[in-house]
């Protein structure tokens, strides 16, 4: 499903170079829950962009189902991500002049589904806003907002679902509500889910647990992804 080989990144800034990843290897086979630790600046979010095509490897090759991510078009990464990957931001990046309804239909919209509208009807519904279709994204609560951000991501079934901090806005009542959420949808849908998360229980249901540090990725135990496992 995922394939990362020998993968390195780096940025420059002000004269040096900072490296990002460092000689990463990883497999992820198709449906499997992969949780994301580390901490912050290590990298996690820049990993995600690397698997969503977003971000270009400074070496090495990012595979999905086969295909060397690199050797595509700016159009065809598009519509690979359009067709096979759903994204879950931090910060949602809704359109706040469309209403949760067609912001949940518009990447089907795009695409020319006559199915859109329907679609997107049945995947609010399933994430416990059936009674909110037609409220802009500034009439929504922030867990609102972000269920409505997981139903336009998962709204064309992609095969590959990349959450970054999805709970990260979030009190830790409406954060337990979308945690269990995605790994619902998850469950159900078959999605390979790979999620970038501070919240420790969420990565101790995972499959599997990542941990980034200094560049590198270390797999953790499952027994062991507790408070002293997967540091914040």
């Amino acid at each position: 499903m995922i394939t990362l080989e020998q993968v390195s990144l780096h940025y420059a800034t002000a004269g040096s170079r900072v490296d990002v990843l460092r000689d990463v290897d990883l497999a992820i086979p198709e449906g499997q829950g992969v949780a994301v630790a580390g901490p912050s600046g290590s990298g996690k979010t820049s990993l995600l962009l690397l698997l969503a095509g977003l971000e270009r490897p400074a070496g090495g090759r990012v595979r999905l189902h086969g295909v060397d991510l690199a050797t595509l078009a700016r159009d065809e990464l598009a519509d690979l991500r359009r067709d096979r990957i759903g994204i879950v931001f931090q910060a949602f990046h809704l359109l706040p002049s469309l209403s949760a309804l067609d912001n949940v239909a518009l990447p089907l919209h795009i695409a020319g589904r006559r199915d859109a509208a329907s679609r997107a009807r049945d995947l609010l519904r399933r994430v416990g806003l059936a009674h909110r279709l037609d409220h802009l994204p500034g009439q929504l609560s922030g867990g609102e907002q972000q269920r409505v951000a997981i139903a336009r991501a998962l709204v064309h079934a992609p095969r590959l679902l990349l959450a970054d901090e999805p709970t990260g806005n979030l009190d830790n009542e409406t954060g337990a509500m979308v945690r269990e959420l995605l790994l619902e949808l998850h469950r159900d849908i078959g999605t390979t889910l790979v999620l970038v998360t501070h919240d420790l229980e969420f990565a101790a249901r995972c499959d599997r647990v990542l941990h980034l540090h200094d560049g590198r990725l270390h797999e953790r135990p499952r027994r062991a992804a507790g408070a002293d496992a997967v540091p914040a």
